[in-house]
């Protein structure tokens, strides 16, 4: 089976030119028409986004009949935070708290989604979609948490599972908790002259840095992974999406 994953932190849809146009984002997905979709930086109900629901404007115009919000910021008029949309359905969702300390709320939406399997027997794909901190120990403290979580403790070693979103992670120091630690592989890094470097999304218009990523394990086999360069994805957010395939060999 077949499954395309994006990844993509919207900037609450307010792009480099400081114009808001969810229309823009909408069209970048369109593009990829991934089965899975996680989106960061996405506002519900704040006048800088004229008060959208924007989790659901955005799952509406491009069909996706499931999504799910994990809003882990709570503004003056309105929240934002992590959202997931997928075409197949969604049968558990909760948001797992990140925030450490006094800094800023972060958190991790897990969601199961349910996959056709072979015969009447369904797949289970766990799914957990971050915005991580912007300081390094925040970030590993961070990471601590959700390997720590009931939600990532009961998936076993073998079950189809993907981490993706904004790790904020500018000099990849937090791969090895999640290669070496959790037998995890990369599917956004390149192997280049026997150095690892992960695909550039940020800043959208002249990327030097990876800082959203996608992590699996379990049945899951790679097969291509790109940066978006459509003109429009440079302008329409600070950071630019990830396409990920992947063959689900269960």
């Amino acid at each position: 089976m077949k499954i395309r994953v994006i990844t993509y932190n919207i900037h609450r849809a307010i792009g480099m030119d400081r114009r808001f146009q969810p229309e823009r984002i909408i069209r970048v997905l369109a593009d990829h028409d991934a089965d899975i979709v996680l989106l960061q930086e996405v506002d519900k109900g704040v006048p800088r986004s004229r008060e959208m629901d924007m989790a659901k404007n955005i799952a509406e115009t491009l069909g996706y009949t499931e999504f799910v919000a994990g809003y882990n910021v709570n503004l003056r008029r309105g929240q934002y935070g992590n959202v997931t949309l997928s075409r197949h359905p969604i049968i558990r969702d909760r948001n797992i708290d990140l925030t450490v300390l006094n800094n800023k709320a972060r958190g991790c939406q897990h969601t199961t989604i349910e996959l056709p399997g072979s015969g009447s027997k369904p797949i289970f794909l766990e799914v957990f979609n971050l915005h991580l901190g912007l300081s390094p120990l925040e970030r590993q403290r961070q990471a601590g948490i959700l390997f720590r979580s009931r939600e990532f403790q009961s998936i076993g070693e073998q079950a189809p599972c993907i981490i993706g979103g904004d790790f904020n992670d500018w000099l990849s120091r937090l791969r090895a908790f999640f290669v070496e630690g959790m037998a995890m592989t990369c599917a956004t890094d390149r192997e280049t002259n026997f150095r690892t470097r992960p695909i550039k999304t940020y800043p959208s218009f002249a990327p030097r840095g990876g800082l959203d990523r996608i992590y699996f394990r379990g049945g899951l086999r790679l097969e291509n992974a790109i940066a978006c360069r459509h003109q429009v994805a440079k302008v329409a957010s600070d950071h630019l999406p990830i396409i990920v395939d992947f063959e689900l060999r269960i």
